[in-house]
């Protein structure tokens, strides 16, 4: 069975949360986490983060920590997500790239902002639940 890694930002800009808002053509739009699989160019999980962070939202990040990581096993792959979180440092959209947000059937990548509370982050929708249940309980304290 193959394992593949995904690497995911939950991002912090001053007192909110940055996450992503996409939309698909033709489909409503959704948020998530900025992120993406790990590269075999990259060093390691921080590296491809660092990297799909750029690529997604031209931002670069403070120190990444890794605060939970969940397991989704499938019958020819396996998908182990990493999610970290980490201090936006500077953000530049016209320094985005890569090969989604250069690709216009890909749709809509926009950063959005939240406040660090439950009911925000249940507003969005945010998936998997374990993430979003996280976030809800601890995200609050982040920075303090």
């Amino acid at each position: 069975m193959r394992v593949r890694h995904n690497v995911r930002a939950v991002l912090l800009e001053d007192d909110q949360l940055v996450f992503l808002r996409r939309r698909w053509p033709g489909c409503l739009p959704y948020y998530t986490t900025v992120g993406g699989g790990v590269e075999p160019c990259d060093a390691d999980h921080e590296a491809a983060l660092r990297r799909e962070v750029m690529e997604e939202l031209g931002a670069t990040i403070g120190p990444a920590t890794e605060f939970l990581t969940l397991t989704e096993p499938g019958d020819k792959v396996t998908v182990v997500r990493h999610y970290f979180r980490a201090e936006v440092l500077d953000i530049d959209l016209n320094l985005r790239g890569g090969p989604e947000p250069d690709d216009a059937d890909t749709g809509d990548f926009s950063p959005v902002r939240v406040a660090r509370d439950a009911s925000a982050l249940t507003a969005l929708e945010l998936q998997p639940p374990e993430l979003v249940g996280h976030l809800c309980e601890h995200a609050g304290t982040w920075g303090a």
